[in-house]
């Protein structure tokens, strides 16, 4: 059985799953305006210094905070009862999150070149025809989208199931991507916004409330080791 000292350092990799909910409730929050009906408007958006440093430190040191929590989390479930379904879907949110980096970063150093460009009076670049980058990009975000969603519910069912985590923590995990993913894509449908919808700091305030639920249930209690042999689970 690991030292109280293992546990209590999953319960610190764990604080990167609340951390990841308010770096993304706060990125999202003030939303950029569609490119599609508002294209120097965007322009002027992406251009400002605010919009670089807060996809740069909220964005994507977000979704690398993520990442830390969600190995902490795998690793804390191995031995639960839903300890497979846990590493299964610590891989697929991973795999998820690396690929959503390679569009982050895209986003966040290559849209306000583009905004210098349509400021410039280029305003023609948004026309210019559709090359093969330009779709593996579009291919990598969905993808990158589809697994993140599965992976994020994959991990909230495990921690419901496992019987050493609250189970309600692992609902809020769950409900919070089928909020931001599902019903996003049904408001951006009704509404035809190309832009984040309202959802998604709702669905991040879940993820936070869900994340520091977890963290905090293991800090508070930190020689009960759920990856060590014979680890009993506890009553929730």
């Amino acid at each position: 059985m690991p030292t109280p000292n293992v546990t209590r350092w999953l319960g610190i990799g764990l604080l990167g799953l609340p951390l990841y909910g308010v770096m993304t409730f706060f990125s999202s929050i003030d939303p950029q305006p569609d490119p599609s009906t508002h294209y120097e408007a965007w322009a002027r958006f992406v251009t400002t210094d605010g919009y670089v440093i807060k996809h740069l430190l909220l964005s994507v040191l977000g979704i690398v905070f993520q990442i830390f929590g969600t190995i902490a989390l795998g690793a804390y479930l191995v031995n639960s009862r839903a300890g497979r379904m846990g590493l299964v879907a610590m891989v697929i949110t991973i795999l998820g999150s690396a690929l959503f980096l390679t569009v982050g970063g895209v986003s966040t150093f290559s849209a306000p070149f583009e905004g210098q460009i349509v400021l410039a009076g280029m305003e023609e670049v948004g026309e210019l025809p559709t090359t093969l980058a330009s779709t593996l990009q579009t291919a990598t975000f969905g993808v990158s989208i589809l697994l993140g969603f599965v992976g994020n519910v994959l991990l909230g069912v495990a921690v419901w199931r496992s019987g050493i985590l609250p189970k309600w923590s692992g609902a809020l995990w769950a409900f919070a991507p089928v909020l931001m993913y599902v019903f996003g894509l049904v408001y951006a449908m009704t509404i035809g916004a190309n832009a984040t919808p309202p959802t998604v700091p709702a669905g991040a305030v879940l993820l936070a409330i869900g994340g520091a639920w977890m963290a905090f249930s293991v800090l508070l209690r930190p020689t009960a080791s759920a990856v060590g042999v014979g680890a009993q689970p506890r009553v929730q």
